[in-house]
């Protein structure tokens, strides 16, 4: 197994993060500067999920802080030719089902186009590597009770779904018409729902729940019977990190797709999800809201079959399901006295002390 000081080969590696401002960006900024990397940040510049990017920003984690739009070409050209990045994570996306079906346009811009624009600023760069996140919504979703496979059929019924599907098939397009001939090397990584601390984006469980529980309501839950792979977030960025460190050394094996997510165990109802929450935040109730999925389709089943990242990069969960929410319920909890960059390296660190453990 690729142990934790393998992924020290990142250190004075210049890291192009898109999305940094973003939940996941942030964590994996944090994690990248840990390891002593250069993290170079290119995001818009305002972000509607941008709580925790603000409590790290000032804390030395970036080389270079950029703001851009994705969509805009010349942006994203700019940052390549001005840095010439030795890795590319890219995390910037329209991420929200419910906004999709508002602003499906803009989700297409960005999601598709913005694809594009990053693998053409690479086809036409010194980079070599990159790993794009898409997400376990990318796939055509029949509601089956069997996980989904890399190369099953993408689809989407909603907009963000279906732009998922389109970036899979524009990465797929540039790695065989270009990427192929120039020994560039771009993986396609998708995870199911990630929770952990410093998430604030609207519409998402977790941060629902510490929203209400904070302002002493009961949470509103609008289907508390649906199934979602839930994880902790460093588990898919250990994963993403693993992977670059693959493409960077040539393998092409890993310029594919690879799934994420929660032993088959460990796939619970949203009910047991907040349950979980309730548990230890110490106090709290919940109550159904009623579904709207009339208005706006949301899937009641959808889990990831993860055989590939255990076989090929020996990638397999450390955390459980109770283990995930109560970390970051734990994380919300101690932001009053502790910062959210204090609190994303302390479980840094734990989690890097359990995958060492494991070895």
């Amino acid at each position: 197994m690729e142990n934790m000081e393998g992924l020290s080969d990142y250190k004075n590696l210049k890291v192009l993060v898109t999305g940094h401002t973003g939940f996941k960006g942030a964590w994996l900024s944090v994690w990248l500067h840990h390891l002593g990397a250069n993290v170079i940040g290119f995001s818009l510049e305002k972000s509607h999920n941008d709580e925790l990017y603000q409590q790290i920003k000032d804390k030395g984690v970036f080389y270079a802080d950029e703001k851009g739009d994705i969509r805009n070409y010349s942006h994203i050209k700019n940052v390549f030719k001005k840095y010439s990045p030795n890795i590319v994570f890219h995390l910037a996306a329209q991420a929200l089902v419910r906004e999709s079906y508002k602003e499906p346009r803009y989700t297409f811009e960005t999601n598709v186009l913005g694809t594009a624009n990053l693998l053409d600023c690479i086809n036409n760069s010194e980079t070599k590597s990159a790993v794009i996140v898409t997400t376990d919504k990318c796939y055509k979703n029949k509601e089956q009770i069997w996980p989904y496979r890399e190369k099953d059929e993408l689809g989407g019924k909603d907009p963000y779904s279906c732009s998922k599907a389109c970036a899979e098939l524009v990465i797929s397009s540039y790695r065989d018409s270009f990427f192929s001939q120039k020994q560039i090397l771009v993986s396609s990584v998708r995870a199911g729902n990630v929770v952990g601390g410093g998430d604030w984006s609207k519409d998402r469980l977790i941060p629902d729940c510490i929203k209400s529980l904070m302002a002493n309501k009961p949470i509103k839950i609008r289907n508390p019977n649906s199934q979602r792979p839930w994880q902790h977030v460093l588990e898919p960025l250990y994963g993403y990190l693993l992977i670059g460190l693959k493409l960077m050394r040539g393998d092409k094996l890993y310029a594919d797709s690879f799934n994420f997510g929660p032993k088959p165990g460990d796939i619970i109802q949203v009910r047991g999800v907040v349950d979980i929450v309730i548990k230890y935040w110490g106090k709290g109730e919940w109550i159904s809201s009623g579904s709207d999925s009339e208005k706006f389709h949301e899937a009641k089943l959808l889990n990831l079959d993860i055989t590939k990242s255990n076989l090929m990069l020996n990638w397999t969960p450390v955390y459980n399901i109770e283990d995930s929410i109560r970390l970051a319920t734990e994380w919300y909890r101690n932001n009053k006295e502790r910062t959210g960059y204090e609190l994303c390296i302390a479980q840094i660190r734990d989690y890097s002390r359990i995958r060492e453990d494991e070895i």
